[in-house]
């Protein structure tokens, strides 16, 4: 530079300094713009700022207009829906006051119209008139249950009619049909008939027969009754519900009962009441109680299930109060029968309502479930428990009954006495009731109800029947009919055992040890009744010193006593007479055991009378008026003997 200055002269530095000073100007005139720019910028700033705050005010009412906009759109939107929901009660109102008649279907759309708009403006209370719009649709929904509450009773009650016995027993099974004019089961001979009235072996048939419920309300009807059912309960409504159902269908269901032939009886009735007429009221009871729980409360429980659908605790409800009656009625007889005075023939019917009660347990159990049905199940329970407590009490007092039975009217022929046949007809009716025994022993005694229990059992009463025998065999002043009464007895039960199951259950050997006492009395009699008569023919005692007067050829001793002859003839001819008057009236009812007794006495009489008459028959021919002492002949005897045991009576002629 200095160079530059000095080899230039005074020239080059002049356009240097011009140039800085140019600069130094321009660099003066831009920080003169720029801060004339700042001046103009914050200028500017300031007016924004001014105009931001000038502009607040409207910025803020565009938004609230905006913010009114919307409101109005929401409250426009809510005042439709609300007037949407108007409408829908009004039309709701139109088809209610209708009344579900005409049109179930629509008139239940209704009812649930109503139940939303409720439910619409029990959420919206901000609506003012809110309180008034549902307590008007409350009132509605009221009285359109009410009208549902009608239309059901109305219903269930033109449809609810009692089913005539006809169409219950085309519901049994076919075996178990009553023919009509059958005629009623005859008692035996004796007028003791322990059987009840013959139904007790359907029970073994009928765990496999086929019971078809009778159609209580047409199928078509079920479903509108449910739908009718669910809105009264949605409405909270079930006591009425339950008091409809109860009083239409338990009237109904009673009615039936009573056109079956079911009567309400009390202890005080049941212990008034001939055997006989009780007796077959019990047969009835024991089939109306199988109809009654097989057809008329599993039809019931079939349709209470179906109307209820969905209400279980309800369902069982309804049922238990439909049926409690009808129920109470039909045990009530039972508990009737198990808690009167017991008696023998009284064990049979017994049994018999036992083994329907057993019989139809599992079912009442099935039928009768649930909570509210627990009062009917127990009750049934306890129907059964006292029937076979009964039952069995009433087979132990047999036992002692037989051994002290104080029958004082003898038979006076010496035949089977009633209590005899009595008491083998209730042995072999014990047969047909092995099962029903055994589980009674099971229960009452502890044990594992085997044949041996029974076969003790029946030991036990064929010993107490034959002391009683004896007992009775002592009324008779003339010992040899007390052994043809024992013989003809004794006989019967071994006969009667022979052909019965009995026979297997007592054994070979019970039979073979009466068989001997059978033989026994008959033995008895016969050495009883002609030992006297068969020392008229003896040979001893005929000579007039004592002495035998028989010669060893068979020929007549000129010692015998013609005098004692004749003496021995007439006495045999008056105590054979007595014989044949007397025991022509006695009876061996047994026509195998009268024949061979008739042959062993025959056996006996006759050689010995023959021998007596072809020894001695001589000396009283030769004499005066023969025919006087021998006035039969063997032959004459033998026919005589025939009419033995024939139990004729005084007045019939005989020989």
């Amino acid at each position: 530079m200095g160079v530059l200055i000095g080899s230039g002269g005074g020239g080059g530095g002049d356009l240097l300094s011009e140039r800085a000073a140019t600069m130094r100007r321009s660099l003066l005139k831009s920080q003169s713009i720029t801060d004339n720019m700042v001046s103009i910028l914050g200028s500017f700033d300031h007016r924004l700022s001014a105009l931001e705050t000038a502009m607040r005010p409207t910025q803020i009412r565009t938004h609230a207009i905006r913010r009114a906009h919307e409101n109005i759109d929401k409250t426009l939107k809510a005042a439709e829906v609300i007037l949407s929901q108007f409408d829908l009660t009004r039309q709701a109102e139109a088809k209610i006051l209708k009344g579900p008649h005409e049109d179930l279907e629509t008139y239940l759309v209704a009812i649930e119209q109503l139940r939303e708009n409720i439910n619409f403006f029990s959420s919206n209370k901000s609506f003012k008139s809110s309180d008034g719009v549902i307590s008007h649709a409350n009132g509605l929904l009221n009285k359109a249950i009410s009208k549902l509450e009608e239309e059901f009773k109305q219903l269930l009650s033109s449809y609810s009619k009692p089913v005539e016995p006809d169409r219950l027993f085309e519901g049994l099974p076919s075996s178990m049909r009553p023919s009509p004019g059958s005629p009623s089961d005859q008692p035996d001979v004796n007028g003791k008939n322990p059987s009840p009235n013959g139904h007790h072996h359907e029970h073994h048939n009928a765990e496999n027969a086929v019971y078809t419920p009778p159609t209580l309300i047409p199928p078509r009807v079920l479903p509108l009754l449910h739908d009718l059912a669910q809105q009264m309960v949605q409405a909270g409504r079930q006591q009425q519900l339950l008091k409809i159902y109860r009083d239409t269908r338990s009237s109904v269901l009673e009615e039936s009962l009573r056109k079956l032939g079911v009567e309400k009886l009390s202890k005080d009735d049941v212990q008034k009441m001939q055997w006989e007429v009780l007796e077959a009221k019990i047969g009835n009871w024991i089939h109306f109680m199988r109809i009654a729980v097989k057809l008329l409360f599993a039809g019931e429980r079939r349709v209470c299930d179906q109307i209820f659908e969905g209400f279980d605790s309800l369902k069982d409800q309804c049922f238990a109060e439909v049926t409690a009656g009808s129920v109470a009625v039909l045990l009530s007889f039972g508990d009737a029968i198990a808690k009167s005075k017991r008696s023998p023939e009284k064990l049979f019917v017994l049994l018999d309502m036992y083994e329907i009660m057993r019989e139809l347990h599992s079912e009442i159990g099935t039928l009768f479930r649930g909570k509210a049905c627990n009062e009917i199940r127990e009750s049934a329970l306890g129907l059964t428990k006292r029937l076979a407590q009964t039952a069995q009490e009433t087979f132990s007092d047999f036992e002692e009954a037989v051994e002290k039975d104080a029958t004082r009217t003898a038979v006076a022929d010496g035949t089977v006495h009633p209590l005899t046949s009595y008491v083998i007809n209730y042995v072999k009716f014990l047969f047909d009731y092995q099962s029903t025994l055994k589980q009674l022993f099971q229960e009452f005694e502890s044990g594992d109800g085997s044949d041996s229990q029974l076969a003790a059992v029946t030991m036990r009463i064929m010993q107490a029947l034959q002391t009683n025998l004896d007992g009775k065999s002592k009324q008779y002043k003339d010992p040899a009919l007390s052994n043809l009464f024992l013989m003809n007895n004794i006989h019967y039960m071994v006969r009667s055992v022979r052909r019965s199951e009995a026979k297997d259950l007592l054994g070979d050997d019970w039979v073979q040890r009466h068989r001997r006492i059978v033989q026994q009395h008959a033995n008895q009699y016969k050495r009883i009744a002609w030992a006297k008569i068969l020392q008229c023919l003896s040979i001893q005692g005929l000579t007039s010193s004592g002495g035998s007067a028989v010669s060893g050829d068979g020929g007549n001793s000129s010692g015998v006593s013609r005098a004692i002859v004749k003496d021995r003839l007439k006495t045999f001819n008056i105590q054979f007479e007595e014989l044949h008057q007397r025991q022509t009236q006695w009876t061996v009812p047994d026509t195998e055991l009268r024949d061979s007794l008739k042959l062993a006495v025959a056996e006996v009489l006759l050689p010995a009378y023959r021998s007596f008459l072809k020894r001695f028959g001589t000396l009283v021919e030769t004499g005066k008026n023969p025919q006087k002492y021998i006035r039969y002949t063997p032959e004459d005897l033998d026919h005589m003997l025939n009419e033995f045991f024939e139990g004729k009576t005084l007045n019939e002629p005989k020989r």
